[in-house]
């Protein structure tokens, strides 16, 4: 299995902390079950260099265990913020090699 960045881009007037997020959120983090590595955390501030994509800013990241990048994508496309007009990035990670 390889590990996946779910990276969040909200809409840039998005508010974090609403009760029915909060419950999106969390039924969509309890439904990824075991291939759940680990949940992240929300973004609270942010600042952008080059093109982040016009409108939106980073809402928060997951790592996610999957068979392959389609399988990945399938998981993500439970993800709630896309019904608000929300995208999400997924991304394989990979090794790099030993650090210098």
């Amino acid at each position: 299995m390889a590990t996946f960045l779910f990276s969040y881009r909200m809409p840039a007037d998005y508010q974090a902390g609403r009760p029915d997020a909060i419950a999106d959120w969390t039924a969509f983090f309890k439904g990824l079950g075991d291939h759940m590595v680990d949940r992240g955390r929300p973004v609270a501030e942010t600042a952008e260099l080059g093109d982040c994509g016009a409108g939106t800013r980073p809402g928060g990241y997951s790592l996610i265990s999957a068979d392959d990048l389609e399988a990945a994508v399938a998981l993500a496309q439970g993800c709630p913020a896309l019904a608000g007009g929300a995208g999400v990035q997924v991304g394989v990670l990979t090794d790099v090699g030993p650090a210098a």
